[in-house]
């Protein structure tokens, strides 16, 4: 596995004993954000989900900081992996400091109970995402992009060091979008953490991402930095367009 922070090798991914994709490899250090791109679909949800031990393995290995993530226990790996999903979450009378706050649990003891050191640690992450003065509101009756910033906060709370995010711009404009990568892409700069999301905005993924995976049909069809992916040629094989063209300087 070399030194990479990040390693998979041979790892085949699927549903109900059935490979969807096989012998996927993927080497990632801290520092460095990669982004799985393609058709919808295509299985991208399902290496995410893989990862995050949401599916279970059905071949190979997946390594983080020199462990196999599938031997780590619960409460270990939640302080190594925070993970961002694409669904909306609807907690019931929860203020958003609340939801922060539950990135601490790893760190708390079997009742759940935050100590100061805790909620300064929350304090910190929300005013890193630009939310502190989100506090006291109710989660729910914030806006997509707040929520995002939040839930960008409690995985900033679990203190990982690799975040996997789903589509995490899906539901916001573009202002938001913009945003929210900003404040990932400097996190993952200030704090050497390693990142894997999947997008579907190509001129996002092109200016944040440090290496690109392409998934289509069962395999990896490309596995490279952004100039190598975003080329007009390529991205018109990738998502068999017909007409139109993608320009990588867009």
């Amino acid at each position: 596995m070399k030194d990479y922070f990040f390693y998979s090798d041979g790892m085949t991914v699927g549903y109900d004993g059935r490979p969807l994709i096989r012998n996927i490899k993927i080497e990632l250090n801290r520092g460095e954000i990669l982004t799985l791109i393609g058709p919808n679909g295509a299985g991208k949800s399902t290496i995410l989900k893989s990862i995050t031990r949401q599916l279970q393995l059905l071949g190979g290995c997946v390594w983080l900081d020199q462990k196999d993530i599938h031997r780590m226990g619960g409460r270990e790996l939640a302080r190594k992996q925070a993970v961002l999903l694409t669904g909306r979450i609807h907690p019931e009378l929860l203020t958003c400091e609340d939801v922060g706050a539950t990135g601490r649990y790893p760190y708390t003891g079997a009742l759940g109970l935050l100590d100061e050191e805790d909620r300064r640690k929350v304090r910190e992450a929300m005013e890193l995402v630009h939310a502190l003065d989100l506090s006291d509101r109710d989660f729910n009756a914030i806006s997509d992009g707040q929520r995002q910033r939040i839930m960008l906060a409690r995985a900033i709370c679990q203190e990982p060091e690799l975040i996997v995010l789903d589509e995490p711009t899906s539901f916001l404009d573009v202002k938001h979008k913009l945003e929210f990568l900003s404040i990932l892409k400097k996190l993952v700069r200030e704090n050497q953490l390693a990142v894997i999301m999947s997008l579907h905005e190509l001129d996002l993924a092109q200016k944040i991402s440090d290496q690109v995976i392409c998934v289509k049909g069962d395999r990896i069809a490309r596995y490279g930095t952004p100039e190598e992916i975003f080329t007009s040629e390529y991205i018109r094989e990738l998502y068999e367009m017909e007409t139109g063209a993608y320009n990588a300087a867009f």
